[in-house]
C-alpha cells in the first residue's frame, strides 16, 4: 500500500463513519419519538380506560414491554453512534497527520527534560514532536509506558527483534488497532493510575479473618428457613418473626465500619476496573503469532481471564452497592447481604489483588504497540531496519519523519569500523544540525522497533549520546559552558567504563569559549574519543578540525554542507558531500540583510 492509499482508506473511513452517524442519529430521533408517543397513549388509556380495568391492565403491559424494547434498542443504536463517531474521529485526526498537523495527539511536553542522553536534543517530547507523531494511546499509563519505550531504547538485538515482529502484525491488524483505541476512547472518563489499583489487603484487621462471620452469612439465611418451616406447621408463632427479624438486623450492623472501608474502595475503584474488562477481553480473544504479543496474552490467563475476574468483581461491588440502598431493610437481616459481598471482595483481593498491577501494565504495553504498529501502518515507504552482529551505521536515503515529505532532502551514512567520526562542516542553514537529528531520531526509531524513513537501513543496537542543544541551568547555577562541560564528561565516562554501541551525536564543540581556547579543546576532545573508541558524529563551523583526516585517515574522515552563492543569490541543495566546506555565508547574510556594508 502506497502512502497516498493509506490516507484514502482514512477518507473513505471518515465519510463512511459520517454517513453511518446521521442515519442512526435519525433512527435515534424516531425511537425517541416513538417512545414519547406512547407515553402519552398509555396516559390517555389511563383516562378512557378507567372503568374497564382488565383491558386497561392488558394495554398498558403492552405498551410497557413495547417501552422497554424500544428503549433497549435506543441505547443499542447510541452504543453504535458513539463507536462511529470515535471512529470518525480517529480517521478525521489521522487526515490531519498525513499534513503534518498533529495537535489532535498528545505530545507529553512535561517528558522534556534537557539532562536525558537524547531526548531534548532530539525534540522526541513537546508540540510538534516525535512522539506527538507516534503516539495514539488511548490509557494513560500507555501514554506512560510509550513515553519509556522512548526515553529507553533497547539495546539488546533480539529484544529489537522482537519488539518488530509485534509492530509488524499489529500494522497489518487494523480491524484490531481500531477496536482497541475504540474501546479506550470510551473508557477515557475513568481512565486509571497506578494509584487506583486494589491492594491485595489493608493493614489491620478484615472480615475474611473471622470465621464466625464466615459462619453468619450461612446460618442467617437458614434460621430464616427452619423458622418459615416451623411456623407454616405451626410449631411456632408468626409474632416470632419481628423479634428474629431485629436481632439479624442488630447483627448486620456490627461489622457495619468495616463493610463501609470495604465499599468505598471497590466503589472507587472496581467501577474504573470493570470499564477495562472489555480491552482486556479483546486481547484474551485475539490470535496473535509475534512472541511478544503471545506473551503479553499468557499474561492475561495465567489461572483464569482476566477480563472475566474483573467482571466477578464488578459483580460483587454491585451487589455491595445494593445493600446501602433501600434493600438493606430486607437483604441485610435475612441474607446478611452487606457482608456476604464485604467477604466475597475481600477474598477476591486476596486471591487477585496482587494480579491487577500486572494485568494494567499488559494493557499498557499493548496500548503503547498498537500507537507503534498504526505508526508503522501509516507509514508504509518506511522501512524495517537490520540489527548487526558487529558495529555499523548505515543508512541510504534516510529522512527526517518530522519533515514534510515535498520538502524533505533524504542522505546517505555509513559508519562501518571503530573507531570512526565524521566531522560534518558547512555554512550556516546549509543543513548540518538537520541531518545530525535525522541521523539521532532514526536511530531512537530503530532502537524502539519502529520502521524508520530510509531506503535500507543497518544498525548495531547501543545508546545514543547526544550534544546538540545544551541550556543553562538557573536553578542548578550552571552556566551554558559548564553544562556543555559536564555533557562532554558524561559521555566520557561511558567510553571509559566500556560500554558498548554507543553513538555519539555532537554540535559545535565548546560553544560557550573563545575562538582559540575552542580551537584547542575541540581538538584534544576528538583525540580522546578516538583513543577511547569513540563512534558519532561531530557537526563544526572550525574547518580546523579538517585537517584531522591527514593524521586520523583511518578513524576522521570529513563531510561538508555547501552553500551555493551565484549572481547574489545565496541557496542550498542540502546534500551532504564529502570533504572540507569551501563556501561559508556568514559575511554574505550580514551584508545582504544590511548589518554591515
Amino acid at each position: 500500500m502506497t502512502i497516498q492509499q493509506r490516507a484514502h482508506s482514512y477518507k473513505v473511513l471518515a465519510d463512511d463513519c459520517e454517513q453511518r452517524i446521521n442515519r442512526l442519529g435519525k433512527q435515534i430521533y424516531l425511537i425517541g419519538t416513538v417512545r414519547l408517543v406512547l407515553f402519552v397513549a398509555a396516559v390517555i388509556m389511563v383516562f378512557m380506560l378507567v372503568h374497564h380495568l382488565n383491558l386497561l391492565a392488558l394495554l398498558l403491559l403492552f405498551t410497557f414491554v413495547l417501552f422497554i424494547l424500544l428503549m433497549k434498542k435506543h441505547n443499542q443504536l447510541l452504543e453504535k453512534k458513539e463507536t462511529k463517531e470515535f471512529l470518525y474521529h480517529i480517521a478525521v485526526n489521522e487526515l490531519k497527520a498525513f499534513d503534518h498537523d498533529f495537535s489532535a495527539f498528545d505530545g507529553a511536553p512535561e517528558k522534556t527534560d534537557p539532562s536525558h542522553t537524547f531526548s531534548f536534543d532530539l525534540d522526541i517530547f513537546g508540540e510538534k514532536s516525535v512522539f506527538q507523531q507516534i503516539n495514539r494511546t488511548v490509557l494513560s499509563i500507555g501514554r506512560e509506558t510509550l513515553a519509556e519505550m522512548m526515553l529507553s531504547p533497547l539495546t539488546e538485538k533480539e529484544a529489537i527483534e522482537k519488539r518488530q515482529e509485534a509492530i509488524r502484525e499489529l500494522s497489518d491488524n487494523e480491524d484490531f488497532s481500531f477496536r482497541f483505541r475504540v474501546t479506550g476512547m470510551k473508557t477515557a472518563s475513568s481512565d486509571l493510575g497506578k494509584e487506583d489499583y486494589l491492594p491485595v489487603s489493608k493493614p489491620g484487621k478484615r472480615l475474611h479473618h473471622s470465621l464466625f462471620w464466615k459462619v453468619a452469612v450461612w446460618v442467617t439465611p437458614l434460621i430464616y428457613v427452619i423458622y418459615a418451616v416451623l411456623w407454616l406447621t405451626n410449631l411456632l408463632p408468626g409474632s416470632l418473626f419481628i423479634y428474629l427479624y431485629l436481632f439479624t438486623l442488630m447483627l448486620s450492623l456490627i461489622p457495619f465500619k468495616r463493610v463501609k472501608e470495604t465499599w468505598l474502595l471497590v466503589d472507587k475503584r472496581s467501577k474504573r476496573l470493570n470499564a477495562y474488562a472489555d480491552l482486556l477481553k479483546m486481547v484474551e480473544e485475539e490470535r496473535p503469532e509475534s512472541d511478544q504479543l503471545l506473551t503479553l496474552q499468557k499474561r492475561l490467563t495465567l489461572h483464569k481471564n482476566a477480563s472475566q475476574v474483573i467482571k466477578e468483581l464488578s459483580g460483587y461491588s454491585h451487589n455491595l452497592d445494593l445493600g446501602f440502598t433501600i434493600a438493606i431493610l430486607f437483604l441485610n437481616p435475612l441474607l446478611l447481604w452487606t457482608t456476604r459481598y464485604t467477604l466475597k471482595i475481600e477474598q477476591w483481593m486476596k486471591s487477585h489483588g496482587d494480579h491487577v498491577d500486572g494485568w494494567f501494565k499488559v494493557l499498557a504495553e499493548m496500548d503503547a504497540l498498537i500507537s507503534a504498529g498504526t505508526f508503522a501502518m501509516n507509514h508504509p515507504d518506511y522501512t524495517y531496519p537490520v540489527v548487526s552482529d558487529s558495529y555499523c551505521f548505515i543508512g541510504d536515503s534516510m529522512g527526517h519523519p518530522l519533515i514534510p515529505r515535498d520538502q524533505c532532502v533524504k542522505n546517505d551514512i555509513e559508519i562501518s569500523r571503530r573507531s570512526y567520526f565524521m566531522i560534518v562542516t558547512g555554512a550556516n542553514m546549509a543543513g548540518k544540525s538537520t541531518y545530525l537529528r535525522t541521523i539521532g531520531v532514526n536511530h531512537v526509531m530503530a532502537s524502539v522497533g519502529l520502521p524508520v524513513w530510509a531506503r535500507r537501513m543497518v544498525f548495531y543496537p547501543g545508546s545514543l549520546l547526544t550534544n546538540l542543544r545544551t541550556a543553562d541551568s538557573l536553578v542548578n547555577n550552571e552556566s551554558y559552558f559548564f553544562a556543555e562541560l559536564k555533557r562532554l564528561k558524561m559521555i566520557i565516562d561511558r567510553l571509559e567504563a566500556g560500554e558498548e554501541g554507543l553513538l555519539i551525536i555532537l554540535d559545535e564543540i565548546l560553544k560557550g569559549t573563545n575562538s582559540e581556547d575552542k580551537k584547542k579543546g575541540s581538538l584534544a576532545l576528538v583525540k580522546r574519543l578516538i583513543s577511547l573508541r569513540g563512534n558519532g558524529i561531530i557537526a563544526t563551523h572550525d574547518l580546523s578540525l579538517g585537517n584531522m583526516e591527514n593524521v586520523y585517515p583511518q578513524q576522521i574522515k570529513n563531510y561538508h554542507f555547501d552553500a551555493i552563492i551565484k549572481n547574489d543569490l545565496l541557496t542550498f541543495d542540502y546534500q551532504i558531500q564529502e570533504g572540507i566546506a569551501i563556501n561559508m555565508n556568514a559575511s554574505f547574510l550580514m551584508k545582504k540583510m544590511g548589518i554591515t556594508e
